[in-house]
């Protein structure tokens, strides 16, 4: 089992920046990707960004592209998710997942086994 804890989100105007932060615990060892997903109210959850624990190769989604920066810290065992320049459109709830396997299908929620309760992200314009 792996326990995903995310924090840092909160009501910030639009322009403003926001860093969040994915605290993994448990059998962390199984899981080499590490992902962002958002949903918005009424809409699908969407891919925000991915990484691998162990090579650090990124794969951010073109709509937070430049904007967006996914990072890790494998010391602490933390996913950390830089949003700068945001915009009404990124309001959402933010969820951090872990998975087993780093590769193509990193984008999609079916590549996790563990989700974290998320976190809500406001941006006011």
């Amino acid at each position: 089992q792996v326990q995903l804890v995310e924090s840092g989100g909160g009501l910030v105007q639009a322009g403003g920046s926001l860093r969040l932060s994915c605290a993994a615990s448990g059998r962390t060892f199984n899981s080499n990707a590490m992902g962002w997903f958002r949903q918005a109210p009424g809409k699908e959850r969407e891919f925000v960004a991915a990484i691998s624990w162990s090579s650090g190769n990124a794969y951010v989604a073109n709509s937070v592209k430049g904007r967006f920066t996914i990072s890790r810290d494998n010391a602490k065992n933390t996913m950390y998710l830089q949003m700068n320049s945001l915009k009404p459109e990124d309001t959402a709830v933010y969820y951090c997942a872990a998975g087993p396997v780093w590769g193509p299908g990193v984008a999609g929620p079916d590549a996790y086994d563990y989700w974290g309760q998320g976190t809500q992200v406001i941006v006011s314009s």
